[in-house]
């Protein structure tokens, strides 16, 4: 060590100065976070929720674990050759040997395609937990590792670790030991720049657990045991792995002779160290060997001092992670695996990352592993049994949104990840939620990728490996004692969390004082995430936690008082208050501090008036919502006082009955009530205040009693009033307080009583001489008779039946009898209320009640007295509510009757008969009643189909209703047919002989046989005689003879013989010819129609010149029409001869009047009929050869001789109609040949078959074969790239076209950097947006409801393919092809058409076939059909 003096030079050289504070800042808080370990592990045991049971997720106990040997020997999905997803990023030969990979990837990978992955927004987590981490710059350390690069060409720092010291490797070999306190000075330098040119850059630190020892690992493969007392170099080992691969990592266990080292050739050794006669001494064993798997992580299971007696650290165990799956091996007390977990699909580029930390779950302490490679992170508890074997249980896995590089426990309950772009995520393990997220790019953090490439030893490493260590950064993050280093190209920065109060004040130092009470209240109530510094047990923390908010509480007054604009709008400063102070009223209520509330806060704010008003309206929900129940007086006087300067008495009221009555000044209390009409307040401060329940009665009394003795009609205010005292009165009555709560159980007798006696009373207290006896009951009886007895009713369901009880209740009735039944100022509906109260009140079991009975006569009579004809229906519904509530007994039954026929009550008629079962009789009752008339169908109808009438009654109701058969049809003819249908469908014929009257027949059958009448009924059930038919069918001539056809069509059962005579009968020929034609005689059905057109042309004909009548022109062109289409319609099924015999005579009828007209004389309508002409000619054109027509009219003795000039317009207007078809065949001909045999070769081209270049998908690289346990689809594209659908779906490689989801390859569409597929129509050409042919894996059999299965039934368009080929199809034509030409000459039809070939062609450069010099027309006759 020659050079020592040397380094002890650059010690002192290197020495940068930091003040204390700054140490403070970094480092003070690890003594307390070693307590803070302990004090974790309990609260861990104290926090049982959200966790997932041991069992739901248990990995299956395994009988045999595997050795060693047989998972290295296993067939691992690496023995396939690994091809990369993009090559370039392998270019070793552009990469400086000597430029290791140092730059941040937040500068130089921006690229990175995991940056596609941030689809979510990050939440707002800032406000909800505040500053959850501290990170800090370590400037002495970060000043020494530059000045080193400098002076001593130490090179750029490479790796960290970190115990109680801070170790920093650098690319030229050496190894700087910095100290944690003594302002973090250069304690070692060790190495030399010369050792490190032979053994490459340092690429792996570890430090044992009691910091004496340091292990160095080289670039080379050499590795270097330090002592870090003395800075002597122990152990130099250059034959402990193969040569010439990079040591990516080395760890110390926890055993101090024993180390763990992994190499870029994928291997990992054990090192044990021995030191026999003074000689010290490193065996190696090869755990792992890269050729099988190659393992790109490292980690073993390290113990605090505390759990160093725990069961599970005897087995001193290692976790590893390959490029396929994780390993959990035991290193004592012999070797062996544990558990093998596959990761399942991810992206090759993304990092294994390893992490162990002791949580406690169920009462327990254990080891718990994170794993996690992409955007997963799993976790596995490790537990050993009482056996002594080793159970893993999965635990609730983390989902993100982004991909991992480095993961780290800072506790048992948060983790801080690191991602792809360099932004930290600190998140609670347990809620799964994020709590704070801090930007790193700044810290330029150091990636290890130059040695996962092994560029030192000429990059022999695997394409996969070298891949992964684009992003890996393992020697760049150490974390010890709750503090995490990352090591930057230039600085060691040191990440910690942040105490609670120092979270708290961090909040504050922003002026986010809303945010910072709400950050305290979360501690306050232990619901706050990463907690550290509140000790103790719960109500010690919450007193500590109080005293801080009350603090801060005091401040935000402050702050709320100072803020407030000087000047501007009153509504400005209000606005500032209302953010402001419920804030402070909200947590002081929390806090149960209404000391503090009322006495300083309110004394603070009371300085400025708008506050003070904000302030006292602010209290209005708290104490509606009884959260807030005892004021203090003086705060309930200016809170009256403030409401009522601001009108705003019924909040006031509402106030009121929810204050404790100690806090108000009854006296002025009630004035103000009385003064404002609150009497709601009034009566609970009479009530709560004074016990007195009689006084607000009374009050209310005389307000409504005046105006209601006096005959007047209430004002609103009166009738709110009066509705106020009943429900008072009903309170006190039931025992309730008004308006809410209960009256004191032992004061609940006493009111009742109190209650009783006032309102009975004979006279009031200020009686005038002509006052009337009962006034309190009497004036309650004119306000609402109806609710005052129906408060009596409950009142009477509550009483016991004591003696007292009854005698109450009999005198009441009493009262209330003499009051209504002597005094005539009562509506029939008042007294009715009271005698159905006592009615029901009567009919009680219990009944203890008596009423004379002649009381109830007398009501009788009131009711049905014929003499008064108003409110007649009002008496009625009186009285039925009265024989419905048990009335009935009080009565003679047939006196009832007769007495309600008399006064025409057939309500009060149907309840007697229902009594007695005299249905039939109810039917009377119906049609009698002229607003219930139409009713009596449903009664009927129910009574015939609802089960529990007897057959006698049925029939009793049939033959009333058969009696009245014509009253029920005039009343509504299709619910009676429909009655008649459903019920005695037999009986109609007998129906049909009872009503006489023939309009009524008629109506009834029609709504019987007319479908569309609307009535329900089967008529395939119903059976109906044709006769019935024929006989509606005479009717429907006589009554309705225009309807005649349209109902034809819909009838179903008639015969056609007896249907003819009826319509020859009343000479309806149109009806003749439609019935003839329908019976298959079409020439009698057409001489029909042809002599009803003769007629009408004969009347043309014989019109005189002066009588202009359209109407007869146009029934001629009526009859023409429906002649022509009779001949149309029958003329397919007929031979050429029976067509002739149609269309000529018919030709020759329109010919008639032109023949007798001469040319020198034309008729007043030859013009109309020669256009009818044509139109016939044009029909049978159709049917009969142009040459047959041609010959037929030059046969014509008229035209046979003479000049052709007066059909010249004939014979051309023929013409002109057979070119037209003649084009039209051609045409026809044309586009079907060439359809044909273009859709031929597109199906051709369709359904191709696809050959995939290779056997595995090209993202995830696994051979699709072998993933036949998962229920995935295979995706196959034309460019012969294969994938899995969850692969392709988890890249995003989906486009919509036209409505439509279509898949993208996703190797073409990277390489050529597709942008929108409407920008890159050479890549449909290409193939590259396909259809993909679907091929399900063997374990996964679709079923017939699988969506992924299922046809798509939209609207039929073009794929790209279909595209694709129908391109192709039309290049195969040397010239311009017959379909291109047809598909030009439909878009010069209509711009705006759907034009499904679009795509193949070329935009504006496209030429019109029509203007080639060369086009040319060929048109063929079409072939001659045979007749």
């Amino acid at each position: 060590m020659e050079n020592e003096p040397d380094h002890e030079n650059v010690e002192q050289s290197l020495c940068a100065k930091t003040t204390e504070e700054e140490l403070n800042k970094s480092f003070n808080i690890e003594a307390s976070l070693s307590k803070f370990s302990y004090i974790d592990l309990d609260k861990e045991l104290e926090f049982k929720n959200d966790l997932i049971d041991d069992k739901e997720f248990d990995i299956p106990q395994v009988d045999t674990p595997p050795t060693l040997e047989s998972i290295l020997n296993e067939t691992d999905d690496e023995d396939e050759s690994f091809v990369l997803e993009d090559p370039t990023l392998l270019n070793i030969d552009t990469i400086d040997s000597h430029s290791y990979d140092t730059s941040s990837v937040a500068s130089s990978d921006s690229g990175d395609r995991t940056n596609l992955k941030r689809k979510k927004k990050l939440p707002d987590t800032f406000s909800l937990h505040g500053s959850v981490m501290r990170h800090s710059l370590l400037k002495g350390i970060s000043a020494q590792i530059v000045s080193a690069a400098d002076k001593v060409d130490a090179g750029l720092p490479t790796a960290i670790a970190v115990s109680s010291l801070i170790a920093v490797g650098t690319s030229h070999g050496l190894a700087l030991i910095f100290g944690k306190y003594q302002n973090q000075a250069l304690r070692l330098c060790l190495g030399s720049t010369s050792v490190g040119g032979q053994y490459g850059a340092i690429s792996a630190l570890s430090i044992n657990n009691d910091c004496s020892r340091l292990l160095c690992g080289f670039a080379k493969g050499q590795i270097t045991m330090w002592d870090l007392a003395s800075g002597k170099l122990l152990r130099s080992i250059t034959d402990a792995h193969p040569p010439g691969t990079a040591i990516l990592h080395i760890k110390f266990t926890d055993d101090p002779t024993l180390a763990i080292c992994n190499d870029s050739g994928g291997s990992v050794f054990e090192l044990t160290f021995k030191r026999v006669m003074g000689v010290r001494t490193c065996e190696s064993r090869c755990l792992f060997s890269g050729s099988k798997g190659e393992v790109c992580c490292i980690e073993p299971l390290h113990s605090k001092p505390e759990l160093k007696d725990h069961p599970i650290t005897q087995f001193s165990l290692l976790a590893m992670a390959s490029l396929t799956k994780i390993l959990v091996i035991g290193l004592k007390p012999s070797l062996k695996v544990w558990m093998t977990f596959p990761y399942g699909r991810m992206d090759p580029s993304s990092v294994p990352l390893l992490a162990w930390h002791f949580v406690a779950v169920h009462n327990c302490v254990n080891p718990m592993l994170a794993f996690c490679r992409g955007d997963v992170v799993h976790f596995l508890l490790v537990k050993r049994d009482e056996s002594g074997a080793i159970h893993v249980t999965k635990q609730k896995h983390l989902h993100l949104y982004y991909d991992l590089i480095n993961f780290t426990w800072i506790n048992s309950r948060t983790v801080v990840l690191l991602d792809s772009v360099e932004k930290l995520h600190v998140i609670d393990r347990q809620t799964q939620e994020e709590l704070e997220t801090v930007e790193i790019s700044e810290v330029q953090l150091v990636y290890n990728s130059s040695h996962f490439k092994s560029l030192a030893t000429g990059g022999n490493v695997s394409q996969a490996l070298a891949l992964v260590g684009e992003k890996a950064c393992y020697q760049s993050i150490s974390s010890y004692g709750g503090q995490i280093f990352y090591l930057g190209t230039k600085s060691v920065y040191v990440m910690m969390l942040r105490s609670w109060r120092e979270r708290v004040d961090h909040l504050l130092k922003q002026d986010c004082l809303t945010e910072a009470l709400a950050l305290a209240w979360s501690f306050h109530e232990g619901k706050a995430k990463a907690v550290v510094g509140l000790s103790g047990d719960a109500s010690k923390r919450k007193a500590v936690v109080a005293d801080r908010m009350v603090e801060i509480l005091f401040h935000y007054a402050d702050r709320a008082l100072k803020k407030c604009p000087d000047q501007g709008k009153i509504q400005v400063m209000e606005q500032h208050f209302q953010d402001m102070v419920p804030v402070i009223v909200d947590y002081c209520l929390l806090l149960q501090r209404k000391d503090l509330l009322f006495s300083q806060m309110y004394d603070k704010l009371s300085e400025n008036s708008v506050a003070k008003g904000v302030f006292l309206e602010c209290l209005e929900p708290y104490i509606l919502s009884d959260k807030l129940v005892g004021i203090t007086p003086q705060v309930m006087k200016d809170l009256i006082v403030h409401f009522q300067d601001k009108k705003l008495m019924e909040n006031v009221e509402a106030l009121i009955v929810h204050m404790d009555i100690t806090s108000l000044d009854i006296q002025q209390v009630v004035l103000m009530c009385w003064e404002n009409r609150l009497y709601d307040a009034m009566i609970y401060v009479y009530n709560r205040g004074m016990n007195e329940f009689i006084s607000p009665m009374e009050k209310l009394f005389r307000v409504i009693a005046p105006p209601l003795n006096a005959g007047k009609t209430l004002t609103d205010e009166q009738v709110v009033m009066g509705n106020k005292l009943l429900v008072y009165i009903s309170c006190c009555l039931a025992g309730r307080a008004y308006p809410l709560g209960d009256i004191p159980e032992d004061l609940v007798p006493l009111v009742k009583n109190q209650v009783f006696e006032f309102l009975i009373r004979l006279h009031s207290s200020e009686a005038s001489p002509e006052e009337e006896i009962y006034p309190y009951v009497r004036t309650l009886l004119h306000f609402d008779t109806r609710e005052f007895l129906n408060v009596l009713a409950l009142t009477f369901e509550d009483f016991k039946n004591d003696k007292q009880a009854v005698e109450y209740q009999q005198r009441i009735v009493d009262i209330l009898l003499k009051v209504m039944v002597e005094n005539s100022d009562f509506t029939p509906s008042q007294v009715g209320c009271l005698f159905t109260f006592l009615a029901r009140q009567l009919a009680k079991p219990d009944n203890t009640l008596f009423v004379n009975r002649t009381l109830f006569d007398q009501v009788l009579e009131f009711l049905c007295s014929p003499d008064d004809d108003s409110r007649h229906s009002e008496r009625q519904q009186v009285l039925l509510e009265l024989l419905q509530a048990g009335g009935i007994v009080q009565f003679e039954e047939s006196r009832l009757i007769r007495m309600a026929e008399k006064a025409e009550f057939y309500q009060i008629c149907e309840f007697m008969y229902e009594r007695e079962h005299q249905y039939d009789k109810i039917i009377d009752c119906y049609l009698r009643d002229p607003l219930r008339e139409e009713e009596v169908f449903n009664y009927i109808h129910n009574i015939l189909s609802i089960p529990g009438h007897s057959a006698e009654e049925k029939q009793s109701v049939w033959q009333k209703a058969m009696d009245h058969i014509e009253e029920l049809v005039s009343l509504k003819p299709c619910k009676a047919a429909e009655l008649v249908a459903t019920h005695f469908s037999e009986q109609i014929e007998a129906v049909i002989k009872k009503l006489q009257n023939q309009v009524l027949l008629f109506k009834f059958l029609r709504s019987l046989l007319d479908p569309r009448e609307g009535i329900h009924v089967n008529q395939e059930l119903l059976q109906i005689s044709p006769c019935i038919t024929e006989q509606f069918i005479e009717l429907l001539c006589q009554f309705n003879p225009d309807q005649v056809i349209e109902t034809l069509q819909v009838l179903e059962c008639y015969r056609l013989e007896e249907t003819i005579q009826i319509t020859q009968k009343y000479q309806l020929h149109e009806v003749t010819a439609y019935l003839l034609e329908k019976k298959g005689d079409i020439h009698g059905a057409f001489l029909i129609m042809l002599k009803r057109l003769q007629s009408k042309l004969q009347e043309i004909t014989h019109q005189e010149e002066n009588t202009k009548e359209d109407s007869s022109l146009k029934d001629v062109e009526d009859t023409m029409v429906e002649t022509i289409a009779l001949c149309q319609r029958n003329s397919h099924n007929l031979n050429q001869q029976q067509r002739e015999a149609l269309w000529f005579p018919l030709l020759e009828a329109m010919m008639a009047p032109q023949k007798l007209s001469s040319s020198a004389a034309p008729h007043l309508h030859a013009e109309a009929l020669k256009s009818l002409t044509m139109q016939v000619l044009n029909s049978m054109a159709a049917f009969i050869a142009l040459p047959s027509i041609l010959q037929r009219i030059l046969q014509d003795p008229v035209y046979g001789k003479g000049k052709l000039g007066e059909i010249q317009g004939l014979i051309l207007g023929m013409l002109d109609t057979f070119n037209y078809e003649t084009l039209l065949e051609t045409t026809t001909s044309l586009l079907n040949q060439d359809l044909h045999w273009s859709l031929c070769n597109l199906r051709a081209s369709v359904t191709r078959g696809l050959n995939p270049k290779q056997d595995y998908c090209s993202i995830c690289l696994q051979q699709y074969k072998r993933r036949q346990e998962m229920a995935d689809e295979i995706i196959v594209f034309s460019c012969g790239h294969l994938y899995h659908s969850f692969c392709l779906q988890n890249k995003e490689c989906t486009i919509e076209i036209e409505g439509q989801t279509r898949w993208t390859c996703y190797k073409c569409r990277s390489s050529n950097k597709v942008g929108k597929l409407s920008e890159n129509s050479s890549e449909i050409k290409k193939g590259r947006i396909t259809p993909s042919q679907v091929k399900m894996s063997p374990s996964c059999h679709p079923s017939k409801s699988d969506p992924a299965v299922k046809k798509a039934t939209s609207e039929p368009v073009l794929d790209p393919q279909q595209i694709q080929a129908f391109d192709q199809l039309c290049h195969l034509y040397r010239a311009s092809s017959r379909l291109a030409l047809l598909t030009e000459l439909s878009q010069n039809r209509s711009s705006e058409s759907y034009r499904p070939f679009s795509s193949s062609q070329s935009g504006p450069a496209f030429n019109s076939i029509f203007q080639n010099e060369n086009f040319q027309l060929q048109l063929i006759p079409p072939p001659v059909t045979e007749d």
